[in-house]
């Protein structure tokens, strides 16, 4: 159709697009044929939002209409996109709005001003990075933190799992442990101790670490102060997508909105669902302030938690049984959580293995008192029962994503396990929405990534930024007595994704000078290394286990994450005498066979 060449023909035509704007709740001004315009097309289908779409390659006027569009919106391409009567834009433009949640917003046809930009839910590590981050970048924020009690009545202060009931006292009690053995080793190197037994004082080391907690409780809400984030002691629950109601320990209710929300509410440690758990056992929210000395006691479960509150329990002097349904450390490599658990064994910790507890009860009352647990055989009708002063429950734990209204809010969850799926921008289905740390599905369940992932998820909702955490090759280490860093894949997990005949792995034991003159522990530390021999022996599983292996082990991962091969460690020069070289000198595979009994250091 020629170009309108009277004013009355413009007017009725600009008439025409203003109704149709006016009277369609999503508009879309497309071309049959544009990709652009069949990706738009495409995410409202998605979003269940019917659309009325004008193709203008098939309409007689279609140019003008363009035309007249280019004049009311000063845009020239398509697609043209009008969610109740507001103009989006192109593509491009639809998709961020997607993404922000502006989207979701005036589809609502809301136009309320929310209270804050954002609201972060849970005041542990990541969710304090994320907040303080966002602050920093002139954001008005709000972080809701709330600790529900365990069965036992526990509670803490801000700061989250790692630091009131976590990795910083778990650390403390591991280090005490550590000290002990020094004592007797002092000894070989001509320290004259009295030759009485060593006594621990559990009081003293608990109210030692948990002052220490206080200070770091105490400086989180400086923090927050200092940045101008409002904390809030209060249970946070949505009741409409960008309104949530906060409950403090009074019952008193108030509400608030916010534009983003950022879910990192964690998890707890998980019951057993059998008779006397809740009533007799106690988790890690409760071993880290108990105010007594848990003397003899029983550990259920096998994983990193299991093993290291054992085996700091074990190394204070303590009678410490473990109890393990099927394997260690489930996710790690296998050759390596054997040989940690082996060590603890010959060091004192029991275990029984293939057993599952089905009761517990309690035969006196005290600080200790005495319970009494019947376990059954996972491979027969087998029962067993024992008596301990303290049963430690240490079998997982839970997403705390159940009780905050997430329904509410349109948020999917994995209804298994309470895990929340995110894209590879921590973004959950609902646009507006995030999740980050331990309770988002398939990610690592540490702090370092938490805080990681939290201060890039502002900088990217804030400051334009771009950069995406990072999940690959994530160091970490388990604090056994013997302790275990890993980096990379497990072998397990590299034969499956690579195949056996893909892989060579180099391994060796080693004797470390510090044990030498006590004379303790030959030959039981080991390393090992997973190489794809497809991609020039690039290094894709790290494996360490002897002591010191957080600090070995957080090396090795910053070569890792540049890409670490076989032939570059080969050509490092080690540091004599340390733990770390073995890595610069390993030549054994495991395929040879060959014999890693090191004489000396």
């Amino acid at each position: 159709m020629p170009p309108i060449d009277t004013d009355s023909g413009r007017n009725q035509l600009k008439s025409r697009i203003q109704e149709l704007i006016d009277s369609n709740q999503v508009l879309v001004f497309s071309k049959s044929y544009c990709p652009f315009c069949v990706k738009v097309k495409d995410l409202f289908k998605e979003l269940n939002v019917n659309c009325n779409v004008v193709e203008l390659d098939l309409i007689d006027d279609g140019s003008n209409y363009q035309e007249l569009l280019l004049e009311m919106t000063r845009q020239k391409t398509v697609p043209n996109v009008f969610v109740n009567k507001t103009h989006i834009g192109g593509c491009d433009k639809t998709m961020q709005a997607h993404k922000d949640g502006i989207l979701q917003k005036l589809l609502c046809g809301e136009n309320e001003v929310y209270e804050y930009d954002l609201i972060v839910i849970g005041g542990g590590s990541g969710g304090l990075a994320c907040s303080k981050e966002a602050a920093t970048l002139g954001k008005k924020v709000m972080v809701l933190d709330y600790v529900v009690p365990t069965p036992k009545g526990n509670t803490w202060g801000l700061g989250g799992t790692c630091v009131n009931v976590g990795c910083i006292p778990k650390k403390l009690m591991h280090q005490t442990a550590l000290l002990g053995t020094s004592i007797q080793d002092a000894r070989k190197f001509g320290w004259e101790l009295p030759e009485e037994t060593v006594k621990h004082n559990w009081e003293t080391m608990k109210t030692a670490v948990n002052n220490y907690i206080g200070s770091l409780n105490w400086g989180y809400r400086v923090a927050l102060r200092d940045k101008n984030v409002n904390y809030v002691n209060s249970y946070a629950e949505f009741i409409e997508p960008h309104k949530i109601k906060a409950t403090n320990k009074r019952g008193k209710e108030t509400f608030h909105t916010a534009a983003k929300f950022i879910l990192a509410t964690g998890e707890r440690p998980r019951y057993l669902s059998i008779p006397g758990d809740k009533e007799y056992c106690i988790t890690s929210d409760d071993l880290f302030s108990l105010p007594h000395c848990p003397g003899k006691t029983l550990v259920i479960g096998a994983s990193y938690v299991a093993l290291e509150c054992g085996g700091f329990l074990a190394g204070l002097g303590l009678d410490v049984t473990v109890m393990v349904r099927s394997i260690l450390l489930r996710g790690f490599d296998q050759d390596m959580a054997n040989r940690a658990g082996e060590h603890m064994e010959e060091h004192g910790v029991k275990f029984l293995r293939k057993y599952v507890p089905v009761k517990v009860e309690e035969l006196e009352a005290g600080t200790p008192g005495r319970l009494k647990v019947t376990a059954k055989s996972t491979e027969s009708d087998e029962t067993i029962e024992g008596e301990y002063n303290t049963v430690l429950i240490a079998v997982g734990r839970d997403a705390c994503t159940g009780k905050i209204g997430l329904d509410q809010a349109g948020v999917k969850v994995n209804p298994k396990n309470g895990k929340v799926p995110v894209n590879d921008e921590e973004q959950t289905n609902v646009p507006h929405i995030y999740a980050i740390g331990d309770i988002l599905e398939g990610k690592w369940e540490l702090t370092p990534v938490a805080i990681q992932a939290g201060k890039l998820l502002a900088r990217r909702l804030y400051a334009g930024a771009s950069l995406k955490c990072d999940y690959v090759n994530v160091p970490t280490t388990v604090f056994t007595p013997l302790e275990y860093g890993a980096c990379g894949h497990s072998e397990e997990k590299a034969i499956e994704l690579y195949g056996q005949d893909n892989l060579e792995v180099y391994h060796s034991l080693f004797w470390p000078l510090e044990f030498t003159v006590p004379n303790r522990d030959n030959n039981k530390c080991y390393s090992k290394i997973i190489c794809n021999k497809l991609d020039n022996d690039r290094v894709i599983g790290f494996h360490y286990l002897g002591p010191n292996a957080g600090e070995v082990t957080q090396g090795y991962g910053v070569a890792m994450k540049c890409g670490l091969t076989k032939e570059q460690l080969d050509n490092t020069i080690g540091i004599h005498p340390t733990c770390a070289e073995t890595f610069t000198t390993m030549e054994v595979t495991k395929s040879s066979g060959g014999d890693l009994t090191q004489a000396g250091c």
